[in-house]
């Protein structure tokens, strides 16, 4: 498929009116992504603008804008926002991914599934580069783009150039976090997988200094060119209706036994190197001052492989320790939290549970480790620990225990520095404007340019207190 060309301004208001509010089926056949309540049992609506309705005229309106596809894991789906937002400034965007595609078809994009063995490093690699060949083949793509460890190899592997393909390194995974023999071991061949997929690479985005820091260092980038975008944005709105759906803070606390004990709140991989056997043994600290203390553990166990932490040492830590597994209502859990900790391991990008963490005015305390302290700054809106030291997390989490005026002005303070900096809209439209470079005169923005937003950074610096913010 050629790039978009955007002609006339007929062109712009027909693109505007299916953007705003119309999405396509299968058939190219129109549909309303938002239908008001009171067409919802009447007849079909017709599409506004200048394109008539029925098959067909969705399709065409699809030709006129550039088409991207996002290239993700088994947790895809939490970029729906992200690619929402995308779609409404002139994409006409598609989504692979590994994990189901139903969250996909209900938010009116067309999605296809691809697999791979995110514990595979060997033939299975080779077999999900010529599904995501195939899937690119298909679609017929103007610009790819990726997320996640694994779907950053294999989208330019399967490209091969025919497309530009955009990189998001959001973290750098196990191998590059853990000091074990299999990892260091593991290193160079990872390094040279990343040197040789960076030749078929248009650009490589970062969302922390450190990580960029890393590729250029190690000359990972290869032909592409380096992008700083703090992470991939918050949807503060939908955010904000998931916790007003949700039980009241009251409620959770009586449906899940916890009356009102101070609640510390994690939400992880519930793995070793998320740090999780370190939390537990800050527990058996915090338990000896505050027994009446519980530790809530949201997030999935049973399919983390080998990497999974012991079921034994959770249960040995009853009933100070409460494992909830992966759930759909975090916003309403944060709700009734204390505080939030995240003692990872990991070479993190931006943390998505810290954001929302943030907007659930929680304090933090987290590893000092790159991503973390992205957002956290120590002793202003959370604190820093080393990473695998549990005297050091345990004697902040009792810290901000006590000195609980303390942690709600840190709190205040996470809320207006996620409202500020990491709003989804803030993020998408850095992205758009790469996206624009890459395409170059080709692709002409469907909509007014705000009057002033973030450029896009070859390099920049971790969050800085502002100066007229309070200490």
């Amino acid at each position: 498929m050629p790039p978009t060309v955007i002609r006339t301004n007929e062109d712009r208001a027909g693109i505007a009116s299916y953007r705003d509010g119309w999405s396509c089926a299968g058939d190219g056949s129109t549909t309303s992504r938002r239908e008001p309540a009171a067409a919802r049992s009447g007849p079909a609506l017709a599409p506004p603008g200048p394109f008539p309705a029925g098959p067909g005229a969705c399709r065409e309106a699809q030709q006129m804008l550039p088409h991207l596809l996002c290239v993700g894991g088994e947790d895809h789906a939490l970029r729906i926002p992200f690619l929402g937002e995308l779609r409404d400034r002139g994409f006409h965007v598609s989504a692979a991914s590994s994990g189901d595609g139903t969250a996909f078809s209900s938010a009116g994009l067309a999605h296809r599934t691809y697999h791979f063995d995110r514990f595979d490093s060997r033939g299975a690699d080779l077999a999900a580069i010529g599904q995501l060949a195939r899937v690119i083949a298909e679609v017929k793509p103007d610009i790819v783009q990726s997320f996640d460890t694994k779907p950053n190899l294999l989208a330019p592997f399967a490209v091969r150039g025919a497309v530009p393909v955009v990189r998001t390194i959001n973290g750098m995974g196990w191998v590059f976090s853990s000091n074990g023999l299999r990892a260091r071991a593991l290193r160079p061949a990872y390094c040279a997988l990343q040197w040789g997929a960076s030749h078929w690479t248009a650009s490589t985005v970062f969302q922390n200094t450190e990580d960029k820091a890393y590729f250029e260092r190690y000359r990972l980038l290869g032909n592409s060119r380096a992008h700083l975008i703090r992470s991939s944005g918050i949807d503060i709105d939908a955010f904000e209706r998931v916790r007003a759906r949700g039980p009241s803070p009251a409620a959770l606390r009586q449906q899940l036994g916890l009356g009102d004990a101070p609640i510390v709140m994690t939400v992880s991989r519930l793995t070793r190197e998320k740090g999780i056997p370190t939390l537990l043994e800050a527990v058996s600290l915090v338990r000896q001052v505050r027994p009446e203390a519980r530790f809530l553990l949201v997030g999935p166990r049973q399919s983390e492989g080998p990497f999974a932490i012991d079921q034994a040492a959770i249960d040995r830590l009853a009933p100070q320790v409460v494992v909830l597994g992966a759930r759909s209502d975090v916003p309403a859990l944060l709700d009734m939290a204390d505080l939030f900790v995240l003692p990872t391991e990991y070479r993190e990008g931006i943390p998505r549970v810290l954001l929302e963490a943030g907007l659930a005015g929680l304090p933090i305390v987290a590893t000092q480790m790159p991503g973390c302290n992205d957002v956290v700054t120590d002793a202003w809106n959370g604190y820093l620990v080393p990473p695998r030291d549990p005297r050091a997390l345990a004697a902040r989490i009792l810290d901000l225990l006590h000195d609980r005026g303390g942690a709600r002005a840190m709190g205040r303070r996470s809320v207006a520095l996620v409202r500020r900096e990491f709003r989804l809209g803030v993020v998408v439209e850095q992205y758009s404007d790469l996206y624009r470079q890459i395409l170059g005169e080709r692709f002409q923005p469907t909509q007014a340019e705000p009057s002033s937003r973030p450029a896009l950074a070859g390099d920049g610096g971790a969050h800085r207190r502002p100066s007229g913010e309070p200490e």
